[in-house]
């Protein structure tokens, strides 16, 4: 699909200059998750949820794909810089599987919980980025944006299914390791 270059409507403004700053985070972010979803795959115990991790992987590459079209669109290379959330977010998920017994449960909701702080963050980004990029009248690209925007809440919403329908319970029926003691 052939893409023209926008014209904001705002030009030249900090309001403009932040929302390329954003978009570069995001973009940055994307691309760490596209990796990280692959570890938390192999990480994940239940099929149901290695299947939502790859599936959101192969996503994540599309919603790359979109924000290079934005990037595009406005005029601008895709670039990125370091989004230290996504950072922070990603490490936190590798710390819960350092400190999770594998193939467990426990593993599974921490697992969960990280990827959830992935998609709210990404969702809050998305949202903000859509509203932005119609107040500087980039029309299209706020579309793109907004695409991307629900397809972040469905995957929240699919594992939040997915931690109620059985990783939740079964976690709380996994006994504690008995720890040792000096």
């Amino acid at each position: 699909m052939a893409t023209q270059t926008m014209k904001s409507t705002v030009t030249d403004s900090k309001l403009q200059e932040f929302f390329l700053d954003q978009l570069q985070d995001i973009y940055w972010a994307e691309k760490k998750l596209t990796k990280a979803l692959l570890k938390l795959a192999d990480a994940a115990t239940s099929d149901q949820l290695k299947n939502a991790f790859l599936n959101h992987q192969q996503q994540t590459q599309e919603h790359l794909n979109r924000l290079k079209e934005v990037f595009n669109m406005i005029g601008q290379e895709a670039e990125s810089t370091k989004c230290h959330a996504m950072a922070g977010i990603v490490d936190e998920a590798s710390d819960i599987i350092d400190e999770t017994d594998d193939r467990s449960a426990q593993r599974d909701v921490g697992l969960i919980f990280a990827a959830q702080k992935a998609e709210h963050y990404e969702i809050a980004t998305y949202g903000g980025l859509t509203q932005l990029a119609k107040t500087l009248g980039f029309n299209d690209a706020a579309n793109l944006l907004h695409q991307t925007l629900a397809e972040e809440k469905e995957a929240d919403a699919l594992l939040t299914a997915i931690a109620e329908s059985g990783s939740n319970y079964q976690a709380s029926r996994e006994p504690q390791q008995a720890r040792d003691i000096l």
